[in-house]
Parts: C-alpha cells; structure tokens; sequence
C-alpha cells in the first residue's frame, strides 16, 4: 500500500491487532527487514512496516535528505493512517528517525526502541560517508553490497549463512543509488546525544555486542543520556542483530513492549 506523505509516495504494510508498532528500517534495507519482528508482533500488536524515503517502494527524490524531512515523511504516514499514539522500533538509521522525530513531536510515542544506532557520528566518519556517496554515483550499488554484508554480520554468521546473505544483499543491491546517496547526507549530520535527556516515553536501547557500525558505546552513550532507559546487549551479533539473533532480538523486544503496552 502507499500513501502521499511530505510531498512523496510511501511504501508500507500493516498487519495484526492491537496497539501500534511501528518499525523503521536500516540504510539500504526495506521493511522486509523486519520480517521475523512482524511474525513475532502481530500476534498481539497492529504493526507498521514502510520504506524510509528513497527505499523499497517508497519514492526516491534526487538531491540530499535530512533527519527532519524523514521524520516528518512518517508524521505525514502516521496521520495518514489516523495513528495517534505508537510504539516505534528503529534500527540504525531507523533509530536516527526515531529520535528525531521523538524530540519534535514527544505526544506521539508510547515508547521508543533504538536498535544498532547512534545519536552522533564522529566528524572522522565523514570521509567514510563521503566514499560511499561517491561509489553509489559513479558505480551503484553493487560495489557496496559485499563491504556492507560483512560489515553488518559477524564473520562467522556471514560465511554460514548464505540464505540471509542473498536476501539482504538483494535489499542493498535494489536500492536505488538515489535513494541510498539521499540518506547518506542526512546520517553524518545526526548530533542528538545532548538533547536526548527530552525523550519522556519509555525508552530501551538495543545493540549486537559485535556491531562495528554503530558500536556498543554509541548505545551507552544514548543510554547514559536518557534517564531510565534499559539497555540490552545482544551477544553474538554485529549490526543487523534483529537479524542474526532474532529469538533473543524478539525476546528483548516483546518483553519491554508488554511492561509499557
């Protein structure tokens, strides 16, 4: 299904009944990601999959995004579909979305789960940024895809998993340059960690123990800088921990939401 949303078509999906979850996806992924959350929530959640702009089904403009463009692109889709009131779950730059938007319209969460992300990302990390845009201009994705899938999973999961590797690295070979270039604007200029103490909802904090993206002490940092949040380090996993361990992912998940359901 789409809707009209901030000036641009947005590609989602909803399943289950219940209280709304809403789940926001990584750089170069689509809600597929989110497969095995959705079969896990819609049990007893209503859940909300969509394409961040420039992904998936979603519309992809030429020219940079911004945190705040992406956050109002889900202000305009929870209106849409009349959703007052919703738990999100965000992993990496879909944690980045829901901090952002948290911060601007604090009436609208439940509660806010911030997966393998980061509040601020080092102006060193600028070149890296820099590198990716410039291959996906110049070559598209393809490049990316097998620097990205190691960097996401751990090596051993990477080399025995073939299965999950096709399927994620068909998400980031089809995302489209324009799409991937957008969001790699808008990443590098998130600087949150100082304002994240405003976040009143209920917050828990979830990252792989081995996730070189956005390392565990970017959690720590955003955990430190919200008073009461949890915290919930997931042995075994690099970055796309919803992923490579999706039983104790689910299990950390579905536990914090029942506490503030």
């Amino acid at each position: 299904m789409k809707v009209n949303s901030n000036g641009i078509g947005i590609n989602y999906a909803v399943e289950g009944k219940g209280p709304w979850v809403v789940l926001s996806h990584s750089l170069a992924c689509n809600h597929s990601m989110w497969d095995e959350q959705a079969d896990a929530l819609k049990r007893h959640y209503r859940v909300l999959r969509f394409d961040t702009r420039g992904h998936g089904g979603s519309d992809a403009p030429d020219g940079a995004y911004t945190l705040d463009m992406l956050a109002e692109d889900l202000l305009g889709l929870l209106d849409s579909l009349s959703i007052e009131e919703t738990h999100f779950v965000g992993l990496s730059m879909g944690g980045m979305i829901g901090m952002t938007f948290a911060l601007a319209h604090p009436d609208r969460f439940r509660s806010l789960v911030l997966c393998d992300t980061s509040s601020r990302i080092p102006a060193e990390a600028t070149p890296v940024w820099e590198g990716r845009i410039k291959t996906a201009a110049e070559q598209g994705m393809e490049p990316l895809v097998e620097p990205t899938l190691q960097r996401w999973f751990t090596e051993a999961f990477y080399k025995s998993n073939k299965a999950m590797m096709k399927r994620v690295g068909q998400m980031i070979r089809t995302t489209r340059p324009a799409g991937y270039i957008g969001c790699c604007h808008a990443i590098p200029n998130i600087n949150l960690t100082d304002r994240l103490g405003a976040i009143s909802c209920p917050v828990q904090v979830i990252v792989g123990e081995q996730d070189v993206g956005t390392p565990v002490a970017m959690s720590r940092a955003i955990h430190d800088a919200i008073p009461g949040s949890k915290l919930v380090i997931i042995p075994s996993a690099s970055h796309l921990s919803n992923l490579e361990q999706p039983e104790l992912f689910n299990k950390a998940l579905l536990s914090f939401l029942s506490k503030h359901g």
